[in-house]
């Protein structure tokens, strides 16, 4: 029996082919069986941003000081701490609403249910949700949907 060197190449050839396939997917599964280490957390130093004092800003720009009073703090009115998103309105006295409070995210309220302290969801109808201090009580707030564009 005579065999060729040339009809031995395309043997050993696959041979080191399938040995390379097999090492290779050890090292794969070797790697990803690892235990990784957790990256080392690095925190940043937190720097404060400066408050700037408006008077002495001023008198650094040539202003002469001019005694005032104390600015008075804007309260938010009731109606424009309540967004109405949606209405989901059925029978009489039943229905839904979605309604954002002091700009979180929305939430549905069902009539009757609390919204805020104080104010509960009195009625749904149409596009308006109306809000009372009571369920019984008279309407404090009518909250409308904006109008539809067409």
């Amino acid at each position: 029996m005579a065999t060729s060197v040339q009809s031995r190449w395309p043997v050993r050839l696959a041979t080191l082919i399938l040995w390379l396939l097999a090492a290779g997917s050890c090292v794969y599964w070797a790697l990803r069986m690892a235990p990784r280490a957790a990256p080392a957390a690095v925190a940043a130093p937190v720097r404060q941003p400066f408050a700037a004092d408006p008077a002495a800003v001023a008198r650094l720009l040539g202003a002469s000081p001019v005694l005032a009073s104390a600015p008075a703090q804007p309260s938010a009115s009731l109606a424009s701490r309540f967004s109405l998103l949606g209405v989901v309105a059925w029978r009489t006295n039943h229905g839904a609403a979605l309604i954002a409070v002091d700009g979180k995210p929305p939430r549905p309220f069902r009539v009757g249910s609390a919204i805020d302290e104080g104010l509960v969801l009195q009625s749904v109808e149409g596009r308006k949700a109306v809000l009372a201090a009571a369920a019984g009580g008279p309407p404090v707030l009518t909250l409308e949907l904006p109008p539809l564009k067409r």
